[in-house]
């Protein structure tokens, strides 16, 4: 294994759709091992060196190993210290998601005591704490079907050769929180907003008429040219630094007019320089 990419470490919160991004790193082509204890993942490391028609090696390492999770420092160190530096894909969700997921799956969290979720949950995110400050890419399953958190992975995966920057343009509103998994976020409150306009109130951002008002205004496109702009002054520093997948978060107040026609309109420039993106409008439809 030489490229970064090839290894990737698969971790989060349990229910926040860990199963879901290994079986699609899966159909990707790369080697899945689930539930592994961390001492053993210098040894798979090694022992995948020798397979021929894989893409790369994706682990799956989570609270479900108990008190082996401690190990995961030390066997990720030895790992790089043997030329393989791992990708950390870092699943996540609110509380409460995370919960219903989990009473409709009618499992017992691994670290709940005496059946109390919230207990598992909050002990579950002080032990993975660290790994979500070190994840490489993190994805917000909250408002994610398993379609959904297929297509942020394959964004995120799809092209281990290429080397490049890939990213995922999240349009939001603001009134439902910010999204948990963006690395940069841009307001456009500031421009005027169509839902005071009769005939495009109940329109969206995906309509032309829409779409046509947001970019007509004053400092819409230069705002655009200096979004790009700040991009790809920070581009070379990202991947310098490992990350090669970044999250771009575009909010206004409801999630349904600007942010949604801006985030369409800002992902049409990254395509433009060959920059993989997908959009995802996370709260279109919530009003």
């Amino acid at each position: 294994m030489a490229r970064l990419d090839e290894l990737v470490l698969v971790t989060g919160m349990t229910g926040a759709g860990r199963g879901t991004a290994a079986k699609t790193l899966e159909k990707l082509g790369y080697y899945v091992v689930d539930n592994l204890p961390a001492a053993l993942l210098p040894d798979v490391v090694r022992t995948a060196r020798d397979l021929d028609g894989f893409v790369g090696l994706a682990v799956v390492v989570d609270a479900r190993s108990g008190p082996f999770f401690g190990e995961l420092f030390e066997a990720v160190e030895s790992v790089r210290d043997s030329g393989v530096t791992p990708l950390v894909l870092y699943l996540e969700a609110a509380d409460e998601v995370l919960v219903r997921r989990q009473e409709a799956a009618r499992r017992p969290h691994p670290l709940s005591r005496e059946g109390r979720l919230m207990d598992g949950f909050a002990r579950e995110r002080e032990l993975l704490r660290s790994w979500r400050g070190r994840a490489n890419v993190v994805i917000d399953t909250t408002n994610l079907n398993t379609h959904q958190l297929a297509s942020r992975v394959r964004a995120a995966f799809h092209d281990p050769e290429s080397g490049g920057l890939r990213a995922s343009v999240v349009s939001f509103g603001f009134k439902y929180g910010l999204p948990i998994d963006a690395d940069m976020v841009a307001d456009m409150r500031f421009l005027p907003n169509p839902f005071w306009v009769d005939d495009l109130r109940p329109l969206s951002g995906l309509d032309d008429p829409v779409r046509e008002y947001v970019r007509s205004q004053p400092r819409a496109e230069e705002f655009l040219e200096r979004y790009e702009e700040l991009v790809a002054f920070l581009t070379d520093g990202f991947l310098k630094e490992d990350k090669h997948f970044l999250t771009i978060a575009i909010g206004c107040t409801g999630g349904r007019h600007r942010s949604v026609a801006m985030a369409e309109a800002f992902a049409d420039r990254l395509r433009r320089h060959n920059v993989p993106t997908l959009v995802v409008h996370r709260d279109l439809g919530r009003e």
